[in-house]
């Protein structure tokens, strides 16, 4: 979809659905000003063009047991295409690894790995270096209290 087609409708519908994607078609209607047919269409139209992946809940890790979550740096032995891929196509098959973006700057990749304990953590980062994936070094940070976790303020992002 081309962006630049998005209104201020499209826009709250979805900051709306970021914040909150249990909210009733009926309640998100009422909330973005339309009828629930129109804004029902419009989310439609955004799911096809892309824009809504999906919809997930947040869980409370804590609640659920013990468990680490730690970020990760890391740096690949080589910056040829082919060691990219052999790492993107290795950390998507660890579930651990539950998030990962290559960056700019000093390190190749930023991932966010959760594991039931620092044991596991590091099990885990001895397979990726004993593997074939080509990591040179990594450094850990380990999440000792969670401060801050919000969707985009997508109204910031369309100046």
């Amino acid at each position: 979809m081309d962006s630049t087609r998005l209104d201020r409708r499209d826009i709250a519908i979805l900051a709306t659905l970021s914040r909150e994607g249990r909210i009733t078609k009926t309640e998100l209607a009422a909330r973005v000003n339309l009828s629930p047919t129109p804004c029902w269409e419009r989310m439609q139209r955004l799911e096809k063009a892309g824009l809504i992946t999906g919809y997930r809940a947040e869980i409370d890790l804590a609640a659920l047991g013990p468990h680490v979550q730690v970020f990760v740096t890391l740096e690949l032995d080589s910056h040829r295409a082919e060691s990219f891929q052999l790492f993107e196509r290795t950390v998507a098959r660890i579930d651990e690894i539950t998030g990962c973006w290559a960056i700019g700057g000093g390190y190749d990749y930023l991932m966010q790995v959760v594991s039931t304990d620092v044991a596991a953590f590091q099990e885990l980062m001895d397979g990726l270096l004993e593997s074939r994936a080509g990591v040179r070094r990594y450094y850990s940070y380990i999440v000792t209290k969670p401060v801050k976790s919000d969707p985009p303020a997508l109204g910031l992002l369309r100046g």
